[in-house]
């Protein structure tokens, strides 16, 4: 019995079409883990002045903000705040050294619901009067 091993452009076909969707899947799943902003009271403004930067990542999905704050006890509160990635803060004048671990400054943010001390980051503004918006002013 002689098997048959001509070419055929559907098979071919097939497999191309197979592929491109098992690499598509590959490369979408990341978008998946994507959360969106119900866990962080976004109709309240958080403002925390006098906060002293401890980290900042500059990278994707989100920049991260690190920064201690006295609460009204003297006690050091560990907050870290999200910001949008590079690609959104750039055109809003940051850059990945326009806010260093050390900097004093005045924060503006939306904080978790539950308490914790996390939040998403509304802007920064320095000693001088200097504003870092991650996000445009809300109206």
């Amino acid at each position: 019995m002689k098997m048959d091993t001509t070419f055929t452009w559907r098979a071919a076909a097939v497999k191309i079409v197979g592929l491109a969707a098992v690499g598509l899947l590959l490369v979408s799943i990341p978008a998946f883990a994507h959360h969106g902003n119900a866990g962080y009271d976004m109709q309240k403004m958080t403002i925390i002045p006098k906060v002293t930067i401890t980290a900042v990542e500059w990278g994707n999905p989100h920049c991260q903000i690190d920064f201690d704050a006295k609460d009204d006890k003297g006690n050091i509160q560990h907050w870290i705040v999200e910001a949008p990635p590079p690609s959104e803060l750039s055109p809003r004048n940051w850059t990945r050294k326009a806010l260093n671990a050390g900097d004093e400054v005045t924060v503006y943010f939306h904080a978790s619901k539950n308490g914790a001390q996390f939040g998403i980051m509304q802007k920064v503004i320095f000693a001088n009067g200097n504003i870092l918006r991650a996000y445009p002013d809300p109206k």
